[in-house]
């Protein structure tokens, strides 16, 4: 970069994730890159090729995709060769992010820069329990750098089956824009209770638990917002459950303000999780959710709402919907008690000043 004489070129951060698809670490990533705009540059890998998430960073900011192959089975030939793309590119931190990243970290073990991890969460492979080969490889290479958690539950994983120093932890819950989710509640209430969800069509999204436990009900309507790979199969299931009618899938779509203020409720089926935006999202709207039992969800949610999280079978799920459909004073109450907690907890100008300050080289709070 080319500077004015006494002019210092803004840090540059590398970033690196498994993939730059569409999903809440992408996301948070964007919103903070956006904020500090032209008081960082930026150098972005997706390990898979994917760079859908392209689409939320402000095009005026500098930042550059380079691409980057990851060869498999190959874990010390792959971080051999990061190490040596670290040393051209020569930033001021390293960024890695979940498992997938991991051979970036081990690239820094012996430190060309200054390095950040954050985690959050795991692939199905390790929804119900930690692999070992996993656990070592993570208390090796992240045993003295800072560790960037959004939730609770992936604290307590990192301390105690990790065993990550505390003083490397860092809890960093997400955060939103709420000014983008407020609504009059206008749109709701019209007719027949519409529940909503937002998220990946994956197979941890688990939407046909969401299915079934919908054609459990007798009325309602359902409106599935994303798009992905389980798309078709979801779209069979709904036909074969009679519900295809009262079942709307929207697709993609990248500002979905406007669909939470047309949801009577929210609901949640995945198997795993740790601290989804789109229940802030949906808390920040003033609705009460209905979820699975999943990472921190439970702690999230106001005291009124956690009756509504369920354990992890159609039938709850399906029981704590129907109790909800039919009580629009219960979904008023427990829609303003989420906003209001959401404004307390879940604001992003915490979030901004931490990422912000870790980037910078700031120690931030343990």
């Amino acid at each position: 970069m080319k500077l004015a004489t006494g002019q210092t070129a803004a840090p540059l951060v590398v970033h690196v994730f498994p993939t730059f698809a569409v999903g809440g670490a992408q996301v948070r990533f964007a919103a903070v890159a956006n904020h500090f705009g032209s008081a960082f540059r930026h150098i972005v890998v997706s390990l898979d090729g994917n760079l859908a998430c392209r689409e939320r960073l402000d095009p005026g900011l500098d930042v550059t995709f380079p691409a980057v192959a990851a060869a498999k089975n190959a874990m010390l030939s792959n971080a051999w060769h990061y190490r040596l793309l670290l040393r051209r590119w020569r930033p001021d931190v390293l960024v890695t992010c979940n498992w997938g990243a991991i051979e970036f970290s081990l690239a820094n073990i012996v430190p060309v820069t200054r390095h950040m991890h954050v985690v959050d969460g795991f692939g199905p492979e390790e929804r119900n329990t930690q692999i070992r080969r996993r656990v070592l490889i993570r208390r090796i290479a992240l045993g003295r750098t800072p560790v960037v958690m959004p939730s609770r539950n992936l604290v307590r994983i990192a301390t105690e089956v990790w065993k990550l120093p505390p003083r490397v932890i860092r809890y960093v819950p997400n955060g939103i824009d709420l000014a983008r989710f407020v609504t009059d509640g206008t749109k709701r209430g019209t007719g027949e209770p519409v529940i909503g969800t937002i998220a990946a069509l994956r197979a941890e999204k688990n939407i046909s638990r969401l299915l079934r436990a919908f054609a459990l009900l007798p009325a309602g309507r359902l409106v599935i917002v994303g798009d992905g790979p389980e798309r078709p199969a979801l779209e069979a299931l709904a036909v074969s459950l009679g519900v295809a009618d009262r079942v709307r899938f929207a697709g993609h779509h990248q500002d979905t303000a406007a669909f939470y203020a047309t949801f009577d409720i929210f609901a949640l089926s995945s198997d795993t999780e740790q601290m989804p935006l789109s229940v802030i999202e949906a808390m920040a709207s003033g609705l009460p959710v209905v979820s699975t039992d999943v990472g921190d969800v439970r702690l999230m949610v106001a005291e009124a709402n956690a009756p509504l999280v369920t354990g992890l079978d159609d039938a709850a799920l399906a029981s704590a919907l129907a109790g909800l459909a039919a009580d629009p004073a219960a979904r008023r109450r427990i829609g303003s008690d989420n906003r209001a907690k959401a404004e307390r907890d879940f604001d992003q100008a915490a979030m901004f000043a931490t990422h912000g300050a870790l980037w910078r080289g700031g120690a931030a709070a343990p």
